[in-house]
């Protein structure tokens, strides 16, 4: 690294010059960001189709033709014709002693526990209640509006809330700090907003009662107090902590919402475009590879 302090002034000066440059190249790269974000919501309406095509065949509103249905991968090619009568004769008989299951079963639940990100945060209370969701959507800010997405969980009707959609909704922008123009990364988020879940009586899987046994000093008798604490669920989710306009957070607060935040930008950019290679498990080993993501999502401002 450089020695600043003892360059000469001539050359302090042009330093000085390049570090102007530098952050006009800032604001330069803010901007194309922003227009990342215009081509982002532009494509999401030609995406939206085959995403609609997706849900009705999970959700056993449509049935795909023979043809959408032929999937020849590459290494077929190297089976031999015998061995794949073989196996198609196999797969019938199994079949045939299935009953036959509607549309793709418990696909996002599967999806999720697929996801070492999203699985960590699934329990087992969670899972029957995953079990009916029905798709996963994002929507994008309209143009003109701050920059922002929200993620919408679609459930079917169930026995443990009444809401047929969850939401989350992240809050972005995309411009240079003033006070540290040098540590613009691309857009971050700035915070975000959950939704009430109204939960059917007795079904609310964020909260558990406990018993704890309280002596009294004086008579030495013994009491039941009953409690009711929080309890870890997929569905706290919907409840991040909330940003204080000062942005002072406590450690444990920081470093959910920076948790929250790293899961919001997975599920916008890898899991809702790419959600049948997660099921099966194809794309889990691509993740381990490839640097996704446009954007820089983990800071908390």
């Amino acid at each position: 690294m450089a020695d600043i302090d003892n360059l000469p002034k001539v050359v302090k000066r042009r330093v000085n010059a390049l570090k102007n440059l530098q952050v006009k190249c800032a604001q330069i790269e803010a901007k194309f960001y922003e227009e990342v974000h215009d081509l982002e919501r532009k494509y999401a309406v030609l995406y939206q189709p085959l995403f609609d095509k997706r849900f009705e065949i999970i959700n056993a509103i449509y049935e795909p033709t023979e043809e959408e249905c032929e999937w020849k991968p590459d290494e077929e090619d190297d089976i031999s014709e015998e061995l794949k009568e073989k196996v198609k004769i196999e797969d019938e008989k199994k079949d045939e002693e299935k009953q036959d299951p509607k549309g793709i079963p418990e696909f996002w639940l599967t999806v999720f526990k697929n996801v070492d990100l999203l699985s960590d945060m699934v329990q087992e209370h969670d899972e029957p209640i995953l079990k009916h969701l029905k798709d996963i959507k994002v929507k994008f800010s309209d143009a003109g509006q701050p920059m922002s997405f929200v993620l919408e969980f679609h459930f079917e009707p169930n026995e443990y809330f009444t809401n047929e959609v969850l939401t989350k909704t992240y809050r972005m922008r995309s411009e240079p700090d003033d006070s540290d123009p040098f540590s613009f990364d691309g857009p971050e988020i700035m915070g975000c907003t959950g939704c009430q879940i109204d939960w059917k009586k007795g079904k609310n899987v964020t909260l558990k009662t406990i018993k704890k046994k309280q002596k009294h000093k004086g008579r030495g008798t013994v009491r039941t107090v009953t409690k009711t604490v929080s309890n870890d669920s997929f569905f706290n989710f919907f409840a991040p902590p909330e940003v204080p306009e000062s942005g002072d957070l406590d450690d444990d607060a920081e470093a959910i919402l920076a948790a929250d935040f790293e899961i919001g930008h997975f599920l916008r950019e890898r899991i809702i475009p790419r959600s049948v290679l997660y099921f099966t498990g194809e794309a889990i080993e691509d993740d381990d590879d490839d640097v996704s993501g446009s954007e820089s999502c983990s800071k908390i401002i």
